[in-house]
Order: structure tokens, then sequence, then C-alpha cells
């Protein structure tokens, strides 16, 4: 039976962590202490609760908690060795942990434990960051709080400021919480309630002083020529731009990218004073840990040729790479992790946005949240005093702090498709939508391209990590606008599977000119033209990447009454060849999967195909699939799954020397066999 005081911490945190002013996603902690029975014993246990490492507070479960006993980390004071070796005092933490399968603490278990309050908020709100930020932030505090909240000065995460923190409450018993220098909010009560509200009030009261006493333009005047573009320029320049930056990120490692054009990044980047603060860099760790310190910012006004600006981009990203390396030299020592890349996490363009960057789809997404928050924390420093984040020295001590390599080391290994994105056409039904639940199921982000919205909404919104797109393959502006989404939302692509299509069976007398163009224009052309947009995007990203064609046995197998469909998965096929033998210099494979008649879940049969198909072979249309089976050597029926399955196979790392290849997915037909 869960404890109420576990009900009540995880109901507050998640209350508390739904509102981005409150805190960003996986930023601060919330904890709550009483008593539980000692399953051994029998008797008593007095216990600690608190989010664990990584944790999120909006999403917090049970499972997210470290389950600690009070009495072994009360005294853990008596042992500690000083600030010098404070980091020592993490691994005490597992010999406090009361039971089995809990979450692992997280470096700000001391302030929990030792501040003297059951229960306790660590928040990083902007309003409160802001303060925190400000040159002067200690007598900001004092004249907005009074006594009511403590300043507690710059300290980095740790046994230490737990110290100072629970001092500060000692010393101060009216104070219902502090201000932490250069990084955030911490709040406690006598119940969850009143922390709760506590946390409430001081970030309400800082963003009010913010709003009362803020001069107009923290970030001075407009810039001539910074103004945001008008929205669809804006946003067909960061699509142009969007693949280019991720391949520049993406030197080190493969990233995922993201777009923000929201008014207060674009009214940032379009004010005087965005440079200088941009330099300075994010101030709370939370926000560094994931924008690294600092971003990459163009100093090009939007009006700027494409050409010139993809030009300068370049040249602005070997120097950010440099300045990184001499940054993360300046400080490492011998015990130093070593350095994990100095490609920029983000990325401002004057007049057009934000692009950001990570491992993932989620990643990335947070990264431009926090800075994000980070603009808002400057704007409100700025408008009261002149941000001051805390300086390179302690953020590097952080960045490349042994406890933090820990925290990277206890993340789960990435799935094969991690760090990639798909596009699908036809993913809206049948073997394309098999294909989507398969790329996503293996960890990539999906673009789910299909002619029919609903259908590609439904399947989208089955996804982790896929954004829905309309798309007529045949029509070249429909197809552009699917890979602009695709760099809008995840900076670009890197593998895309051209599978929609249609069928008409019909013998040669019959075929109508009709029949015959629509089969060749959403096959033939509509591949050909998917695998132009594919190429662009690639080619701009310089990572290669990975075409594959759902094509046909039936583009080597003459089948009766087939001809138009044949012909067109003919054209495929061999399409298939043409750009591996064109597009291999720029490290992009070209495949194809060749499946038999798929009967279950395909949207072809469903719409017709299926019953003509029957006719011809004189079956039940409910026999078609089986009929099918039984003319294989194999004696098995071909699935859509089965489809996505030779599909991963083309994409993940173990044929990253295949190209030019069709590999069949029939149960083995005689006739079809490739020579």
């Amino acid at each position: 039976m869960t404890p109420k005081a576990v009900e009540e911490l995880l109901a507050r945190s998640r209350r508390l962590g739904a509102d981005p002013a409150n805190t960003n996603y996986a930023g601060g902690n919330a904890s709550a202490k009483g008593t539980a029975v000692d399953p051994v014993t029998a008797e008593p246990v007095e216990l600690l609760w608190v989010k664990g490492s990584g944790g999120d507070l909006g999403t917090l479960t049970e499972a997210g908690l470290a389950v600690l006993r009070l009495d072994r980390l009360r005294a853990l004071p008596a042992v500690y060795p000083g600030v010098e070796r404070e980091d020592e005092m993490v691994a005490a933490f597992d010999y406090c942990l009361h039971g089995k399968g809990v979450a692992a603490p997280s470096i700000d278990t001391a302030m929990h434990a030792l501040v003297d309050a059951p229960h306790v908020d660590h928040l990083h709100p902007d309003s409160g960051i802001a303060l925190a930020t400000a040159a002067d932030g200690e007598k900001l505090t004092e004249r907005c709080f009074g006594e009511r909240v403590v300043w507690v000065p710059w300290r980095r995460p740790g046994f230490q400021l737990g110290l100072d923190i629970a001092r500060v409450k000692a010393e101060n018993p009216r104070a219902i919480g502090c201000v932490l220098g250069g990084h955030g909010i911490t709040a406690w009560g006598e119940t969850s309630d009143a922390a709760e509200a506590h946390s409430l009030e001081i970030i309400r009261t800082a963003a009010e002083f913010l709003a009362e006493h803020g001069k107009p333009e923290p970030f001075g005047p407009e810039l001539d020529g910074f103004r945001a573009l008008p929205e669809a320029g804006r946003r067909a320049r960061a699509a142009a731009l969007a693949p280019v930056l991720r391949g520049l990120a993406s030197t080190d490692r493969r990233q995922v990218g993201h777009f923000t054009d929201s008014a207060p990044v674009l009214d940032f980047l379009a004010r005087a004073e965005h440079p200088r603060l941009a330099a300075l860099g994010t101030s709370c760790p939370d926000h560094f840990l994931r924008t690294k310190i600092r971003p990459l910012v163009l100093d090009l006004p939007p009006a700027a040729p494409l050409d010139a600006t993809i030009t300068r981009l370049g040249e602005l990203h070997e120097r950010y790479r440099e300045d990184y390396r001499a940054y993360y030299e300046r400080y490492a020592d011998a015990d130093s992790p070593p350095m994990r890349g100095a490609d920029p996490a983000i990325v401002l363009v004057p007049g057009v946005g934000m692009f950001s960057f990570g491992a993932d789809a989620q990643t990335a997404r947070v990264a431009g949240e926090f800075y994000l928050n980070a603009i808002n924390v400057m704007r409100g420093a700025e408008s009261v005093s002149t941000y001051a984040p805390i300086d390179e020295r302690e953020k590097f001590r952080i960045e490349y702090w042994a406890l933090e390599e820990a925290k990277l080391r206890r993340r789960p290994a990435p799935k094969p498709l991690t760090g990639r994105v798909a596009l699908v056409t036809g993913a809206g039904s049948g073997i394309g939508r098999a294909i989507a639940r398969r790329l996503a199921a293996e960890g990539a982000g999906v673009v789910v391209a299909d002619l029919n919205a609903d259908a590609a909404r439904e399947v989208a919104g089955e996804l982790a990590t896929a954004i829905a797109v309309t798309a007529d393959v045949t029509d070249e502006d429909q197809v552009r606008n699917a890979f602009d989404a695709a760099a809008l939302a995840f900076g670009g692509v890197d593998l895309v599977v051209s599978n929609a299509g249609l069928s008409i069976s019909k013998p040669l007398l019959e075929t109508s000119t009709k029949d015959w163009d629509v089969q060749h224009d959403v096959m033939a052309r509509g591949s050909f033209l998917v695998a132009r947009e594919a190429a662009r995007t690639m080619i701009a990203q310089g990572a290669g990447g990975d075409l594959i064609y759902v094509v046909s046995k039936n583009s080597v197998f003459a089948g009766p009454d087939n001809l138009a469909y044949g012909a067109a998965k003919a054209d495929q096929a061999h399409q298939v060849r043409l750009l591996a033998a064109e597009l291999g210099e720029h490290g992009i494979r070209v495949n194809g999967v060749n499946p038999d008649g798929v009967v279950r879940g395909s949207g072809i049969f469903a719409g017709g195909w299926g019953a003509r198909r029957a006719a011809v072979y004189g079956v039940e249309e409910s026999e078609l699939g089986a009929f099918y089976a039984r003319r294989t050597i194999l004696k098995r029926e071909v699935l859509p799954e089965h489809v996505a399955n030779a599909v991963f196979a083309l994409a993940g790392a173990e044929l990253s020397h295949t190209t030019g290849l069709h590999v069949p997915v029939d149960a083995g037909v005689a006739a079809a066999f490739l020579r």
C-alpha cells in the first residue's frame, strides 16, 4: 500500500512539473519525509522519498522515487570529509537506501534530506532564475521577498549545498524558501500543500516583481534588418537551412534537429543585445547541460542570400568547434572525462528562429525548450539588473563532472535507429503502416506521409515520435512540402521508404490510358519525385542515408492481366539500380524490397485489387491469401510485418555495405528469382 506522503508527493510533483513556468522537463526535484513499517523488524522507520536521478516531475511515478532511511542520511554530516571531497558522499547514498528496485538518488538528495522540513521542492522557474542570475541578485531577492525568502550564494549542487540550505532554514525560521545564486529556488513546508503553495508563491512573487520593476525593452532596440521574416518565408528559409545545420551539428555524432520560431525567440534575435547575451551562455546547470555553455549565433541579417548564409554558418561552425575545444582544454585535468563533442546544441538564426539538436527527437526538442527558458531568464535579469551567469570554470566543473558522466552511463542503451529520421510514403495503411510502426519501435523519428490525411494522423498518433503529413506523391509541391515538414520537425531525413502505390488489374485490351497513367504517376513518377527530394536533403546533410523502394515480385514476374502495374513496378526496380549507382558517391544506399501479394492489412487489396486478382485466379477473395501462400516454396502467407522486417534489415547497421539490392519477401516464388 502506497503511503499517504508518497501519494501527496507524486500529485504535487505532477502539478508543479506540468507547468513550464515552474520548472522544465526533467528539471528540479521534490521530496517528502514520513514513516513506514520496516519489513524486516516490523518497526516504524523514518524515510525520505525523493525524485530519482534523471526523472521528470511532470510524469513522476512511484518507480521514479529514490527511497532512503532518514537516520542514515542524518548521520552523514558526521563523516563528511569537506567540500573538496564532497563527491564521495554520493556513494554513501547507496548505503542509505531502503528496499530494492528504487531509482538512483540524485545529487540533490542531500538538500532534501538535511533541510529540516517534511516536504521540500527544488525548482528552476524562469522568474526565480532571473533573480538568481542578476548581477545584484542578493539585493533584489531581499527587495522582492523581504525575510520570507533568503539568498544562498552560488554553489555547485551537492552535499555542501544541502548543508548550506539546511543552515539557512535553521537561521531564518520565518523563511519559506531560498533563491540559489545562478541556479533556481528551493521551498519547504510542514505539509505537501504548504510546500507547493510556498513554491508557487516564490515563483509568482518573483514574476510580479520583474513585471513591476523591469524596463520595457531589456534586450535593447531592434537591430536594423533583423526583424523576423513573414511566416511563410521564415519557415521556407528554416526548411532550407535545417538539413545543412543538422549536418554541421552531426560532425562528431548523428543528431536529430528541432525548429522553433516562437515570438520570444524571434524578438530576442531582433534586438541589439542578443549577441552579447548569447555569448554569456546559460547559467542554470539544467540549462547548459542540455544547451552547451553557449549557442552558435548567425551574424547575418535574414535578407542575406541563402548561399551566403550557408557559407557563413559553415565558417561559424568551425570557429565554434575551435572555441569549444579551447574551452575544454582550458579547464580539463587528468581526471576529466574525454570531450564529448564540439558541435553546438543550439543554433540561432536571426529573422528565422532557433534550431536545437540532440541524440533523439525528444532531446532535441527539450534542448530548445531549455534555451527558451534561458531567453526568458536573460530578459528578466536584464530588465531589473544585468545578466551575470556563473563563470565558465564552474560550468565546466558541472558539464564534465564525474557524477554527470556516471549519470550519462546509466542511460539505457539506444535502440538501433535512435537518432535517425524516416519518411514513409503510403504509411496510412497496410505495408506502409507496418513499416512506420517497425521503424518507430526501433527508435526512429517517423514522418507518416499519406494521401489520406486522417489515416496519416491516426498512424502517427500510435507512434512514440512521429508527425503526419498529407502527400500526393504525384505532386511536386506536396512531396517538397513533406520533406520541408520533416526538416522542421526533425532537421531532415536519413531513411526514406517509397511505398505509396495502387493497382488496377486488367487484361491489355481492357487497360485504358487512364489506368496506365495513374499507376505510372503514383509508382514510377511518385518514386522519382520522392527520391529527388530525399537526395537533396541527404546531400545537404552530408551524412549519407538510405532510400528503400517497396517494389514487387511483379517487377520481374509476368503475372496475368497485370501489364500496367507490372510495368510500373519494373520502372521502380530499375530506379533502384540507377540511383544506387548515381548516389553512392554521397553515401546514399538505394535498395528495394519485392513482396508477393500482401492481402491481410493491405490498403490496395481492400480497395478492389483483391477481388480482381481472385477473379483472375478463380478463387474466392477470402481465400486469396491462402492461394498465394500455396504457390510459394515455403507455403507461407506474406504479411505487412514481413515487409517491414526487410526494410529494417536494409536500414540497420548490419548491411552497411549493401546497395542496389532487391530483397524478395515472397516466401519463395521461383519465377521471381532474381538473376
